[in-house]
């Protein structure tokens, strides 16, 4: 199948700040009716390299193309307003002297008429129909970002650069605001980059995912891929709590309360670190013939007793100390499940769910090896 026609390219961009560099070599492309997510923490450069697409800042090194035309670097500069590129930054910036209706209106094509009809259209579409009168001091901020955009929709523009734009908004008016506004971009076939620093946000919204850390994209990738196969420790920590299990290799295994791991690629007495989601620990009473009994993928069943239970909702989340060794991991569970204080129980997990990492000094392999 044909893939979807490039329409922002992001070549070796790099960025500095006096002393201090922001960016790194940097370069990804956005694909036509595709979401992008720049995912990372805050300071990461992820706003800086929106701004650096956008037109709003020109990079230090590096080339951004849109359809296939050099618009900076090298020589060249257009401004951001003949890029034919969206914009929803953080700060919504509304025209205060025109009503809603009008704000949305102002950056769309055609007559006086069909301006009217898209604002209107795209107003009903993320809630604020009947707000279309009012000025934008008589809304409340996730009003006004919601506002906003639509402005940015109204042009049907190409390429969307959107920051943070769901910030303001309460948990399930949010769900409910990025929906409709991935069905509305779905539905026009614009190519999206959307930064965010929330994981949760990224994997219900991407197509692909960059990860980026300290001024470089360290992945990329769709959001299963990206989530199961982490390129390191911290990639994997981004997503979701992890358990982490260190070990010492010896004839390319590596010994652990669950039995012996597979370390392929590293020599003798190498640290390593294994990772564990806290989801993917499978929890036992009874070793002594009540339970079932563990399966080759689940490894060696290992001991340990709870030292804090807890409820959050639609999970219990249990910690324990493992008899091996000490060491803490911490499991969670469906629904309700609060045992008391030093009760044992019996941890397994799935292999097939765990990923080995040499410690990071001593790194050798580029991808992670699945036990």
């Amino acid at each position: 199948m044909e893939q979807p026609a490039i329409r922002l390219s992001l070549e070796g961009i790099g960025h500095d700040y006096g002393n201090g560099t922001v960016l790194r070599d940097v370069s990804l492309d956005l694909r036509e009716g595709e979401v992008t997510c720049l995912l990372g923490p805050s300071g990461c450069g992820k706003s800086t390299l929106l701004r650096i697409a956008a037109g709003v800042e020109r990079q230090t090194r590096g080339i951004v193309k849109v359809d296939g035309r050099r618009v900076a670097g090298d020589g060249v500069y257009i401004p951001p307003e003949k890029r034919d590129i969206g914009l929803v930054f953080q700060d919504f910036a509304l025209f205060p002297h025109l009503r809603i209706e009008e704000n949305v209106a102002f950056g769309a094509r055609g007559g006086a008429s069909e301006r009217r009809q898209r604002a209107l259209a795209l107003l009903e579409r993320v809630g604020l129909g009947s707000h279309a009168g009012r000025y934008p001091h008589q809304l409340s901020g996730g009003e006004q970002q919601r506002v906003a955009l639509a402005r940015a929709l109204a042009p049907r523009p190409p390429i969307l650069l959107m920051d943070e734009p769901f910030s303001g908004l309460d948990h399930r008016l949010r769900d409910d605001i990025r929906d409709q506004t991935l069905e509305i971009l779905k539905e026009e076939g614009t190519a999206v980059m959307l930064v965010t620093h929330e994981p949760e946000e990224a994997m219900r919204m991407a197509d692909q995912i960059a990860l980026m850390r300290s001024g470089r994209i360290v992945q990329v990738g769709g959001p299963y891929n990206i989530y199961n196969a982490p390129v390191d420790k911290e990639a994997a920590m981004f997503f979701s709590d992890i358990n982490v299990i260190h070990g010492v290799v010896k004839d390319f295994q590596t010994d652990t309360p669950f039995g012996q791991f597979l370390t392929p690629g590293l020599a003798d007495k190498a640290d390593v670190e294994i990772i564990i989601r806290p989801q993917h620990l499978k929890m036992d009473f009874d070793r002594n013939g009540r339970g079932p009994l563990p399966t080759a993928q689940d490894g060696v069943p290992a001991r340990g007793r709870v030292v804090r239970a807890r409820f959050i909702g639609n999970q219990s989340i249990v910690e324990l100390v493992m008899d091996h060794d000490g060491s803490q991991l911490k499991a969670t569970i469906p629904g309700v499940f609060l045992p008391k204080v030093g009760t044992p129980l019996w941890l397994s997990l799935r292999r097939d769910r765990c990923f080995v990492f040499p410690c990071r000094q001593q790194r050798v392999l580029d991808t992670p090896y699945f036990a």
